[in-house]
């Protein structure tokens, strides 16, 4: 899991800047804003299967898969349930970080795959450093998390009125 795994600072600059161009939370910054951001970047890799955090611990860290795929698996009454695959340029673990409460599922890799981390002592420097990142990164994770629940609203709503 990545409190565990090594993390390792990110070096290309420019491919990882494209990325970020295309990750939602990170909408309306500067070229200049994303740079300062890449910084508090690192990277890390998992096998696949290998798990990258379980259903229940403290979230460290916001995800963004470079390459490969990530499923979220919810357990319950000992029945695992596959809630959504995130492949590459997506995002996850942004909602548990900033609202500080224990992942609501495990997050393991469906193949070799490499992360974009962010973690949760970074995004507290933002805050320290560069206030008008903070807002800006706060707000859209705050719009990401909405638009999550609204989909999840209308995929309730389409099961309720199936009756």
């Amino acid at each position: 899991m990545t409190d565990r795994k090594q993390c390792l600072p990110l070096t290309d600059v420019e491919k990882v800047l494209a990325i970020l161009n295309r990750i939602s939370i990170l909408a309306g910054f500067s070229e200049e804003q994303l740079r300062f951001i890449f910084r508090l970047l690192e990277k890390v890799s998992y096998k696949a299967g290998e798990k990258i955090f379980e259903q229940g611990r403290q979230p460290s860290h916001i995800y963004i898969v470079e390459s490969g795929s990530v499923k979220l698996v919810v357990s319950r009454d000992n029945t695992n349930l596959e809630l959504i695959v995130f492949e590459a340029g997506r995002l996850f673990g942004e909602a548990s970080v900033i609202g500080i409460q224990p992942h609501g599922a495990t997050a393991v890799a469906v193949e070799d795959t490499e992360l974009i981390v962010l973690s949760r002592t970074a995004l507290l420097s933002i805050y320290e450093s560069n206030l008008e990142i903070f807002s800006m990164l706060i707000l859209n994770i705050a719009r990401e998390v909405c638009r999550r629940l609204h989909a999840s609203d209308q995929t309730l709503l389409h099961y309720v009125l199936r009756k």
